[in-house]
């Protein structure tokens, strides 16, 4: 008698593994990405979706078998935003179960010495979205899958002045009208190089009110140091620009990753297999290259540690 009635009952079993399996096969992979950080990610009214990163969790949910839902965010540059706050509240809401482009610094990736953090600005959000807390979990990440520093960028009178002059380093900026945001980790940097050797040269600007690489294609600076994907960015809109890239790269940068709650490392698992494979195959640069970005592939260190600490002790 028991076994005839195994027979049914494993039956049933196998059924409902089949079903769940189907089912999540058929769960979007639902990804959060910064809504206005091109070539990365951009979501803008009245035009398509658009990015590396866009093109790169599609390539993903494929590779899984699932189809792709993304949770567009915006995320503002104040003195009360925490980018890591902010994606860890959009994971344990649920918003998303990764988070794309994200910087994998050693800051970034602690437990949070919070319990509760409020969601940024995202699509779809109501009011009540905007005055809730989430209680938030820990953040583990992927394996990285590009890397992004900081560049020196040139503007057209610059060319004139250092002639035949390769910018190597910090240094050789010695003698340029140098532009910079103020507060920035670019103003770190040289302000303090060489003790202070580059102070004359700089001018400040005010982040968010001034135009830093419209000032400098216009001839008024002659160089600056920004992130890359800024540079790549602003080639794209303007195709007619005299700015041009220094080849120089700064030697302390970030790579970029997702991020996921602890909950969540089973997932973690499979998109590193699959980013993994991308990686060996010469996707994800392709990809990058696609979208109009300066593909860099990651390096050690895979975590950034304390990037104010290393820029003074250099």
């Amino acid at each position: 008698m028991r076994a005839i009635l195994a027979a049914p009952v494993t039956a049933l079993l196998l059924a409902g593994a089949m079903v769940t399996t189907a089912q999540a096969a058929d769960e979007p992979l639902k990804v959060c990405l910064d809504e206005d950080l091109p070539p990365l990610s951009a979501h803008h009214r009245g035009k398509p979706d658009s990015g590396f990163d866009v093109a790169l969790a599609q390539t993903i949910a494929e590779r899984l078998g699932r189809p792709l839902k993304i949770q567009w965010f915006e995320s503002k540059l104040d003195e009360d935003s925490s980018p890591a706050l902010e994606a860890n509240a959009l994971l344990s809401d649920g918003r998303c179960s990764l988070v794309g482009g994200y910087a994998l610094t050693k800051d970034s990736l602690v437990v949070p010495g919070v319990k509760t953090a409020r969601l940024p600005d995202f699509d779809g959000a109501t009011r009540d979205d905007r005055r809730r807390r989430i209680p938030v979990g820990v953040l583990i990440h992927s394996q990285p899958y590009n890397y992004s520093p900081m560049t020196v960028v040139l503007g057209p009178k610059a060319r004139d002045k250092i002639k035949e002059r390769k910018i190597a380093g910090i240094g050789d900026l010695a003698g340029l009208r140098i532009a910079i945001e103020s507060g920035t980790l670019g103003d770190a940097v040289l302000m303090t190089f060489d003790k202070g050797k580059l102070i004359d040269d700089i001018t400040h600007l005010v982040p968010g009110r001034s135009d830093l690489l419209g000032d400098l294609d216009r001839g008024e600076y002659d160089a600056t140091l920004l992130d890359l994907r800024r540079f790549d960015a602003y080639r794209a809109g303007h195709p007619d620009t005299k700015i041009a890239p220094s080849g120089y790269y700064y030697p302390i940068g970030a790579n970029r990753g997702y991020v996921a709650l602890e909950t969540d490392k089973a997932l973690l698992e499979a998109v590193n297999k699959v980013l993994s494979d991308l990686q060996g195959a010469g996707t994800i640069a392709q990809l990058g290259q696609a979208a109009g970005l300066t593909y860099l592939a990651p390096r050690e260190p895979i975590i950034l540690g304390d990037v104010w600490l290393k820029v003074l002790n250099r």
